[in-house]
């Protein structure tokens, strides 16, 4: 019997196999033959790509783009040049704008360390509805959509917003982006200049909202008010490192119907009695974050008594709800 090989395997399982190669080492099998290099081609190899272990230049991308990306992808995810010395930017507004052309079915962008200021709003793919930044600088208009406008069709409707450690991100944002009316999920992590008043101005445009993550946020008990006066239809709510929410401001999240998931991580500034008092009322909370509130085990103790069918976590390690895939 001959040795086994590669080139005995039929195309869907060296379709698989290539499908587990990191991108480089993918477009370097289409130079191993004439059948590899059809099979590299295959649009199910670049459904979903993630470059953010690569430095990246705007040239690769579009070669990408005009090669194997497009009408393609439908994730992408991927490293600018914010922190970098080179001076050219990876994503340009052509490139923005081709990508929302060229991939009718890209719902999820993922950037990191990645200069904005130079991109308008609606240059982002309008087929968007997953939008993930980190470390990145934006305009101070972002996310503005014009009341009356013929053109509003071109905007992509975000309905999941992950921010990590922008730091122009900031209250305005915050409006501009909910009075559009479709957040499922917001997540905002070390977004300093979003504060109560913020959430006091978006709260009432996110009733639909099913996932709030507002982690070492400037955000207190005047939030809560209005997270418990809009938010109905909340399950997932995360307040880690909320330094300035105190037992006066959880009361009001009792108003909260369908709430599963919450996190109070960090949050040292509450005492047991109010946790369990409002873990009380929440008739579908299952799950409860008291990680890192410096609570002793006689204190966790009392608190997993007073909510007997609640799972408590209370170590170093921290319950997330995944994010809109």
């Amino acid at each position: 019997m001959a040795a086994p090989s590669l080139s005995a395997l039929p195309d869907s399982l060296l379709l698989q196999i290539l499908a587990c190669l990191p991108p480089r080492d993918r477009l370097g099998g289409a130079r191993v033959c004439r059948r590899w290099h059809r099979l590299v081609r295959d649009k199910l190899l670049w459904r979903h790509l993630d470059l953010t272990s690569y430095k990246l230049s705007s040239k690769i991308l579009w070669y990408l783009l005009r090669n194997h990306l497009r009408g393609t992808v439908q994730t992408l995810k991927a490293r600018g040049s914010l922190h970098s010395i080179r001076k050219q930017e990876v994503f340009t507004p052509a490139l923005m704008q081709a990508l929302g052309k060229q991939c009718p079915h890209l719902h999820s962008l993922c950037l990191t360390e990645t200069d904005l200021r130079s991109i308008s709003y609606d240059f982002l793919p309008p087929s968007l509805t997953t939008l993930e930044l980190s470390c990145c600088e934006i305009p101070s208009v972002w996310f503005q959509v014009p009341e009356a406008s013929q053109a509003y069709p071109v905007f992509p409707r975000i309905q999941h917003l992950i921010i990590r450690n922008v730091p122009a991100f900031s209250n305005q944002h915050l409006f501009s982006i909910a009075r559009q009316g479709t957040l499922k999920t917001l997540v905002l992590s070390e977004a300093y200049r979003v504060t109560d008043v913020g959430i006091q101005t978006a709260a009432p445009h996110l009733g639909d909202l099913k996932h709030l993550a507002l982690r070492q946020c400037r955000i207190g008990d005047s939030a809560m008010h209005f997270i418990g006066r809009y938010m109905k239809c909340l399950r997932c709510l995360d307040l880690g490192g909320s330094s300035s929410l105190t037992d006066v401001g959880l009361p009001c999240l009792a108003s909260l119907p369908v709430l599963e998931d919450l996190c109070l991580e960090s949050c040292g500034r509450l005492s047991p009695e109010a946790i369990v008092a409002l873990g009380q009322v929440l008739p579908q909370l299952k799950h409860l974050d008291l990680s890192r509130t410096g609570f002793d085990s006689g204190m966790i103790h009392k608190i997993q008594m007073g909510l007997p069918s609640c799972v408590l976590a209370s170590t170093n390690s921290i319950t997330n709800s995944s994010v809109g895939s």
